[in-house]
């Protein structure tokens, strides 16, 4: 009899142990997707939102006020660590994948108010909102 109960309570802490653990990981921290709309009214919502380029091509064409933190060159990383948590982030690219691992690494860093602008930098032009170059 103590055997099987202490068996049974064995197999029920690493049951609840492993839920909690999915728990977690379903919980994991992730960024927000916004299309080109919605992501010009969080700008015009919020004054000191940071819009971040994680390209190669910013010279060529970029959102307006937004700064270029190439994850290429590893200038993305390097800023991290000088960046305002507390701050909003919009980040995009010309490549989805890019655009998406820039995003994540802002998460993964801590950061909270991070979007991604859905379609990236062809979809804000496509919505004929205004660029800089």
């Amino acid at each position: 009899m103590k055997k099987t109960l202490s068996t049974v309570f064995t197999v029920s802490f690493f049951v609840l142990a492993a839920v909690g653990l999915i728990s977690c990981a379903a919980e994991k921290a992730s960024y927000v997707d916004l299309p080109p709309a919605e992501a010009q009214a969080l700008i015009d919502e919020t004054p000191d939102i940071i819009i971040i380029d994680v390209s190669p091509a910013y010279a060529k064409g970029h959102l307006p006020n937004a700064v270029n933190y190439f994850i290429g060159d590893g200038s993305l990383d390097e800023a991290i660590p000088t960046l305002d948590k507390d701050k909003t982030y919009l980040v995009y690219c010309h490549v989805d994948s890019v655009a998406i691992e820039g995003a994540q690494k802002l998460v993964d860093a801590g950061f909270t108010k991070v979007y991604r602008l859905e379609g990236n930098y062809k979809a804000w032009v496509d919505a004929g909102y205004p660029v800089e170059q």
